[in-house]
Formats: C-alpha cells, sequence, structure tokens
C-alpha cells in the first residue's frame, strides 16, 4: 500500500501541487490538471417592491366602538380609513390625526365607495336605534350595501359587529336585530372564508358625547366579573340571555382588528365568551 501511494503522489508532486495553490491556482475535478482562477462577476442589482401595507376601512370610524378600533388597528401599524356620515371625527387626541377620514352615506348614491380604494379590510360598526323601519334600514340595509360593494372590489376580510341574542328584548326592537341578522346572512354568502361575526352583548369603556365623558366602565366592568359566571344560566329560555356579561370596548376593539388582517384567524361567529378569550390572546 506504502509502494502505490509513493508511487501516485511523490512528495516532489505534492510541494508542486500545494505550492499551486499557494499561489492562486486551484485543483480541478480532474487529478491530472490544474485550472485556472475563477472569475466572479458581479452579480445583478434585483428591485424588490416594499411589502403590502394593510390598508383598514373602518365603517363608522368616529363612534365610540369605531374610534377605539381606529386606534387599535393604528397601534398596529396598520393604514387606517374611517367612512361616516359626519366625516371627521370631533376627537382631540393625536392618533386621530392619523386617519383618513371619508363622508359619505351608505344608503345614498355610490360616491362613498371611493374610500374603499386600496382597502385590503373592512370593519363595520354601523348600526343604531329608532323605528323598525329606521333599524332595519341603517343596521340592515347600509351593511349589505358595504358588503357588496367590498366584495365586488376584490376585498378579502370582513368584520362585522353584530349584537348577541338578548332573547325576549330581541321582540320590543325586532328591527334592530331583523337587520343585524340579515347583514350576518348576506356577510355568509359573500364573504364565505373571509367573514368574521362579532356579538357582543352590552360594551362598556369610556364613551363621548359631546365634550363629556361617560365611563361605562364604572358599571360594565363590576357587570363583567359577576357575569361572567352565570354562562349556564344564559341557556334559559327567554329571560336567560339578558344574562349575557358585559364586554370591554377595548377587547371589541382588538378582536376586531385581529380577525381583519390575521389569515389563520378563523372565519365564524364570535361571542361574548369567545371576544374575552381572543382579547387575552397576543
Amino acid at each position: 500500500m506504502s509502494r502505490l501511494i509513493h508511487s501516485r503522489l511523490s512528495p516532489s508532486r505534492l510541494f508542486n501541487t500545494f505550492g499551486s495553490i499557494g499561489r492562486g491556482r486551484y485543483l480541478s475535478t480532474d487529478s491530472n490538471k490544474i485550472d485556472e482562477p475563477l472569475k466572479v462577476e458581479e452579480a445583478e442589482t434585483v428591485h424588490t417592491p416594499p411589502p403590502l401595507v394593510e390598508k383598514l376601512l373602518v365603517l363608522g370610524g368616529n363612534g365610540f366602538v369605531g374610534s377605539h378600533i381606529c386606534k387599535e388597528a393604528l397601534d398596529r401599524g396598520l393604514s387606517v380609513a374611517s367612512l361616516s356620515r359626519s366625516g371627521k371625527s370631533s376627537i382631540q387626541e393625536s392618533w386621530a390625526n392619523k386617519v383618513s377620514w371619508h363622508q359619505g352615506d351608505l344608503l345614498l348614491g355610490d360616491s362613498w365607495k371611493e374610500a374603499l380604494d386600496g382597502v385590503t379590510s373592512v370593519i363595520s360598526c354601523v348600526g343604531g336605534f329608532g323605528s323598525n323601519a329606521f333599524m332595519y334600514k341603517i343596521n340592515g340595509t347600509a351593511n349589505i350595501n358595504a358588503i357588496g360593494a367590498a366584495a365586488e372590489k376584490g376585498i378579502k376580510r370582513f368584520v362585522y359587529i353584530s349584537a348577541a341574542d338578548f332573547g325576549v328584548i330581541n321582540y320590543l326592537i325586532q328591527g334592530y336585530y331583523d337587520g343585524k341578522r340579515a347583514t350576518e346572512t348576506e356577510l355568509l354568502t359573500k364573504f364565505p372564508y373571509g367573514h368574521v361575526i362579532l356579538r357582543p352583548g352590552f360594551i362598556y369603556g369610556t364613551r363621548r358625547v359631546g365634550s363629556m365623558k361617560l365611563p361605562l366602565g364604572v358599571i360594565g366592568s363590576p357587570l363583567e366579573m359577576v357575569m361572567q359566571y352565570a354562562k349556564p344560566l344564559t341557556q334559559v329560555p327567554i329571560v336567560g340571555p339578558v344574562l349575557t356579561p358585559p364586554v370591554d370596548v377595548k377587547a371589541v376593539a382588538k378582536v376586531a382588528v385581529r380577525g381583519a388582517i390575521d389569515p389563520v384567524f378563523p372565519p365564524g361567529i364570535v361571542d361574548v365568551y369567545g371576544l374575552k378569550r381572543y382579547s387575552q390572546q397576543k
């Protein structure tokens, strides 16, 4: 074996070979050849576009729930726009200056559809009270118009702030609930894989009425702590749903924004207990 190695690669050949490597020449895959140094060409610079920034449109963004959603979305680094009948919010806080405020009526014409340009997801907080006819129109027809326009634009995700079932109270404000459920049905049809429906009960937090601030959390927070243990009683027919616990507006905002931008957030209906669970997740 030693003779075989010696005969194939003598010390002189080893010296010449490694000497060549030291002088900047390289061994080829062929043991009988020594290649010239490799030439490295300069790589071409490829310009890639910047990552897409999520743009969220909040319908009713200057209201109690809507304003908290706008703030939550901005805190997450999103581009945020709002569409409402009154346009720009009266909120005098720095974050409000970062929102693109649009004025328009979902029940009148098509000019408001410009607010959908460049939007990747929508959250609707549109709703209200009044006569049964008015409640159906504002909670149902207005939102159905928005869902149709968003679907035509190719928007992928639509979150709707609906309302929990309150049993006997449903019949007292029938137009309100009929409108909400009609919107849910339309959303399931137009966004079968991109819908999220939140059904909170009483939403508490600091609500602005003109220049006044109403700290509804003083009532809502203690009620939430007590009524969260009454979940079995909510199954009692007629009166049980009245015991649905209140929920913090910040929790609603957090889950709404997550539902709008998180691709793995499952489509479906989220009740008040789901709202609380999702809001505690990071």
